[in-house]
């Protein structure tokens, strides 16, 4: 059953919020527009500020769920921290839309919110800050994500959840890399 759950979990990562908003509010394709990217800060600027926010919450919604349903199902805790993977990599790599979606960020956040909760809770208030006065998203995942794991480690978080919470924003940082990498490819 554990694989049932880790699927569904994927499943769920794979709905491509972004891109269905696109269709529904304006009619287009988000990923042929802006950084073509099927994430929240595309939407941001591409559909609108309210857009954005709303998909944001809606992809760490994804995360949030998904967890949850591993926890109640009663999963152990390394299908548990599958699942959660598997959204987020439902999220950037979702069958719904060909396998290109977003780059992780918000159900990332989603997941961790529900596996780390206290250290998150006490990084999101730093990487919010900075977000509004930079208004750089990267920037913004710096602050959260870097100090992560010094912040669970501090807090007696047990070692497999202080690695999960390198590895899953590792991802994140691969996906960016990955789809900049292309991106800088096709201007050059």
């Amino acid at each position: 059953m554990p694989w049932l759950i880790i699927l569904l979990g994927y499943f769920l990562g794979s709905i491509p919020t972004a891109y269905l908003a696109g269709y529904i509010l304006k009619g287009i394709d988000i990923r042929e527009v802006g950084d073509r990217n099927v994430g929240a800060a595309n939407a941001f600027r591409e559909l609108s500020p309210r857009a954005g926010v709303a998909v944001g919450l809606a992809d760490a919604g994804k995360g949030i769920l998904a967890v949850l349903i591993a926890q109640a199902a009663n999963l152990p805790q390394i299908a548990l921290l599958f699942t959660g993977a598997a959204a987020v990599i439902g999220h950037n790599w979702p069958i719904f839309i060909g396998f290109r979606g977003g780059r992780g960020v918000s159900t990332t956040i989603g997941v961790l919110l529900v596996v780390v909760t206290q250290p998150m809770l006490l990084l999101a208030g730093p990487a919010i800050l900075a977000l509004l006065i930079k208004k750089r998203v990267t920037f913004a995942c710096a602050v959260l994500f870097v100090p992560l794991p010094l912040v669970c480690w501090w807090l007696g978080i047990p070692g497999p959840l202080v690695s999960y919470s390198i590895a899953l924003p590792s991802l994140v940082g691969l996906t960016h890399f990955l789809r900049t990498r292309r991106q800088l490819a096709r201007q050059a």
